[in-house]
C-alpha cells in the first residue's frame, strides 16, 4: 500500500518502449523518473539494444529530459563482450556484426576484433544495427560455417518505435541461424547476470526491474530473483498479460512509469474462484476472462475497455486457473486487443 519508489531502492529500467520509443520520449516518463529519484530511488538502465554505447544512451536519455551517467547504463553489447571474454578469453578473434558500440565493447574486454570471415574468427558476435545488410550477414554465415561460434547480443524479434513495431536483432539473427542451421547463444536479457550486474553497479539491495516485454524484462527479473513492474507502453499489452506463462508474470502492472509513484492493490481470492482488486471482480469461465460488473457480466472475447484494476483481477483469475490446470494458459477464447480505460 506504499508507492513502489518507497518499497524498492533501485529501479532497473528497460529503455525502448519504457522510457522512449524511437526518437520520442514515452509520455510521463521523465517526470515519473524524476519523482522516483527525488524519493531516493536509484536508477539504472538495462537495455538489449546493442546499437548505442553507454555514453550514447546517456545522451539519448538527456534528450528525453532524463539525466543519466554512462556508468548507469548496461547494454547487451557489454553483456556479449563479457560473455565471450569469460568463455573464450582474450585470445579469441571476434567478427563483430553490428554497430561501432559493439566493437568498442569487445575491444574494452581485450578481445581481438576482425572484419571478415577470411580473418579466421573463432566467434561471431551479432548485435543490432540499422545499417546491417546482406554482405554483413553473409560474412557471419561464412565464419560460422567455417567453425566459429555464434553469439547474439539479444534475440528480441521486435522493438517499439515512434512509428510502431519494427524488426530487432533477433529477426536479423534468425536469418543467419536459418542459413547455418546452428542456434546462437544469447548474452542479453532475459539472462539473470545482466540484472545482477546492474544491481551491484547501483549499490541497491532491493531492486525492481521495469520493462515492457514479458519474455525479456519480466522473465529476466524472475530468473534473477527480483520483483518486476510491467508497463503498458511498449511491446506486450493486456492480452499478453492475461495469457502469460508463470516465468513471465510480473509482480506489478502499470499504465506507464507513473506506476513507480503509485500504490498497487493486490487481488484477493473470493468465493467461486472470483478475484477482486478494489471494486473490480473477475473469474474464468468457458475459456475466457469474465468481468463481473454491477450492470452485467462481460466476457473478454471481443475488443473491450477495462480498468487497470479489472486487468489485475483478470490476470489473477487467469493465472490461478492456469496453474490449477497445469498449463501455461487456460484461455481458449480471448480478444485480439484490449483497451485500458480510467
Amino acid at each position: 500500500m506504499r508507492p513502489l519508489h518507497q518499497l524498492f531502492d533501485v529501479a532497473m529500467l528497460d529503455l525502448d518502449g519504457v522510457v522512449y520509443r524511437g526518437r520520442e520520449a514515452v509520455p510521463h516518463a521523465a517526470g515519473a523518473l524524476e519523482t522516483a529519484r527525488t524519493a531516493g530511488m536509484a536508477l539504472t538502465f538495462v537495455t538489449n539494444n546493442a546499437s548505442r554505447s553507454p555514453a550514447q544512451v546517456a545522451q539519448r536519455l538527456a534528450s528525453c529530459a532524463v539525466p543519466a551517467e554512462p556508468a548507469q547504463v548496461i547494454t547487451s553489447a557489454q553483456a556479449a563482450a563479457r560473455l565471450v571474454a569469460a568463455e573464450a578469453g582474450p585470445p579469441a578473434r571476434v567478427l563483430a556484426i553490428g554497430s561501432d558500440a559493439l566493437r568498442e565493447a569487445l575491444l574494452a574486454e581485450g578481445l581481438e576484433v576482425v572484419t571478415c570471415a577470411d580473418d579466421a574468427p573463432t566467434v561471431v558476435v551479432q548485435g543490432m544495427s540499422t545499417s546491417l545488410g546482406w554482405s554483413d550477414l553473409a560474412e557471419a554465415v561464412r565464419a560460422i560455417k567455417a567453425g566459429a561460434t555464434h553469439v547474439a547480443t539479444n534475440l528480441d524479434a521486435t522493438v517499439p518505435t515512434d512509428r510502431g513495431i519494427v524488426p530487432a536483432n533477433g529477426s536479423m539473427v534468425a536469418a543467419v541461424t536459418h542459413a547455418t542451421g546452428r542456434p546462437a547463444a544469447e548474452a542479453g536479457k532475459p539472462a539473470a547476470w545482466i540484472f545482477h550486474q546492474a544491481a551491484r553497479r547501483s549499490g541497491g539491495s532491493h531492486p525492481l526491474v521495469v520493462g515492457d516485454r514479458l519474455s525479456g524484462d519480466i522473465a529476466g527479473a524472475r530468473a534473477a530473483g527480483y520483483a518486476s513492474l510491467h508497463v503498458l507502453t511498449g511491446v506486450d499489452g493486456p492480452v499478453d498479460l492475461l495469457r502469460a506463462a508463470p516465468p513471465e508474470r510480473p509482480d506489478f502492472v502499470g499504465l506507464d512509469l507513473r506506476a513507480l509513484g503509485q500504490t498497487h492493490p493486490a487481488p484477493t481470492r473470493g468465493e467461486g474462484d472470483r478475484w477482486r482488486c478494489g471494486t473490480a471482480v473477475a473469474s474464468v469461465a468457458e475459456g475466457t476472462v469474465r468481468l463481473h460488473r454491477p450492470e452485467q457480466d462481460q466476457d473478454l472475447c471481443d475488443d473491450a475497455a477495462l480498468t487497470l484494476d479489472e486487468l489485475r483481477a483478470g490476470c489473477a483469475a487467469a493465472w490461478s486457473a492456469s496453474d490449477r490446470a497445469g498449463v501455461s494458459t487456460v484461455l481458449e477464447r480471448g480478444p485480439a486487443r484490449l483497451i485500458l480505460s480510467g
